[in-house]
């Protein structure tokens, strides 16, 4: 047996996990497009690994998979929609037939829970094997809705109830860490999405110790609960306003610097967390692979540099594929990576900017400017764009119903 590069990772720390980033409904299909594709000599041998990350087989029977749990969101779910169509058109009609006066943004949302509850419901085995330590599907509430503390709250307790491995995705918004402490008061399980900063990553592991403090006095049953925050590594580098600022001040920075100031900023918040004994585990996520193709060299830094800790690394389909492309091309994974630190020369020439020093510092932002940071505000803004697609696909369906029916 040749262990998958995501196996070989999990391998450098037995906490560590690998999550699939995307709707697990899709896994199927997109193994067999990955094994059409296929180097010559390996389709066997990757077909071999395929099987063990997801299949559903193996979950029913024995409640096992490589992959430790799902992310995902409604844009992501948008994925599953497309993937089989005709099915989803009919069950959003039949949504729509079993809540009269229902509008298309109600039946987008219960559309949503639908597919989040399928995903939930397919690895459930997994959670219940585990008794509750994995088998969990991150479900989020609207991003077109980041910082709305009553909607969020309400969607987030509709999340939970669709499923008892359902984990609720929450943005890094001063009103998103309020929800945070309210859905962790009442033994529900939370993943932070849109967040990029240390500032943030204390923000919340602080709301998740109040609220654990006050579900622990209500007498609360946390025995299945856990806490993930999410780094969102290239968006902060790439996305934020940290090559405009340096671009400014006539700063130059390399690919390789700005990867290694992103994972100085994960590194941080790994750190305060295991020296305060915080019960939340980070999750590193938006990972990319740099690749010079073939004869060439090719390395995927947000996961190499950060070998040897107990991460959650949620990988999206397209990560995965890139990375089984480029793996006899990378190094082999380093157990001690984990503990190198980027140069001080390099952390002095990233806090001459702003961004940075917001991303880094401690105190680098108050809650309420959370949501005002370049990256959230971009990946907001894309996030609630691709959410609308989805809204579109239900009014698409219910559209060709009225058509009919006229």
């Amino acid at each position: 047996m040749t262990l998958h590069i995501l196996e070989k990772l999990a391998a450098t720390n037995q906490d560590c996990e690998i999550w699939w980033d995307s709707s697990p409904l899709v896994y199927e299909k997109w193994k067999h497009e990955t094994l059409s594709q296929a180097p010559e000599g390996k389709r066997s041998e990757w077909e071999e690994q395929l099987q063990r990350l997801l299949n559903v087989d193996t979950i029913n029977t024995t409640g096992q998979m490589v992959f430790g749990g799902v992310t995902t969101n409604p844009p992501l779910s948008l994925q599953a929609l497309q993937a089989e169509p005709d099915f989803w058109t009919k069950h959003i009609r039949a949504i729509a037939k079993a809540n009269p006066g229902a509008g298309v943004e109600e039946v987008y949302w219960l559309t949503y829970l639908d597919v989040a509850r399928k995903g939930a419901e397919m690895i459930l085995p997994v959670y219940e094997a585990s008794a509750g330590r994995l088998g969990f599907v991150s479900g989020q509430v609207d991003p077109r809705f980041v910082t709305d503390y009553d909607r969020m709250l309400e969607q987030g307790l509709e999340l939970s109830r669709q499923s008892p491995n359902m984990m609720v995705k929450i943005p890094g918004s001063a009103e998103g860490y309020r929800v945070i402490e309210e859905l962790t008061a009442l033994g529900i399980s939370t993943n932070n999405t849109t967040s990029f900063t240390v500032a943030q990553y204390v923000e919340c592991m602080d709301a998740v110790s109040r609220g654990l403090s006050r579900a622990n006095a209500a007498g609360i049953d946390l025995s299945k609960w856990r806490s993930v925050i999410t780094h969102m590594s290239s968006r902060l580098g790439n996305l934020g306003d940290l090559s405009a600022q340096a671009a400014i001040r006539g700063i130059e920075l390399t690919p390789e610097e700005i990867q290694l100031g992103e994972l100085a900023v994960l590194k941080r918040a790994y750190r305060y967390g295991k020296e305060t004994g915080h019960p939340s585990k980070m999750l590193q996520c938006s990972m990319r692979v740099f690749d010079d193709g073939p004869g060439g060299t090719a390395s995927s830094w947000h996961v190499e540099k950060l070998a040897g800790g107990d991460f959650v690394y949620t990988c999206p389909p397209s990560y995965i594929s890139q990375l089984m492309n480029a793996e006899d091309r990378m190094q082999p994974f380093d157990s001690e990576a984990i503990n190198e630190d980027a140069p001080d020369r390099l952390i002095q020439k990233l806090r001459k900017l702003p961004y940075f020093r917001q991303a880094y510092d401690f105190g680098g932002m108050l809650p309420k400017e959370f949501s005002q940071f370049g990256a959230f505000a971009a990946t907001a803004t894309e996030f609630a764009a691709a959410t609308r697609k989805t809204v579109d696909f239900v009014a698409n369906a219910l559209e060709e119903t009225s058509s009919r029916a006229a």
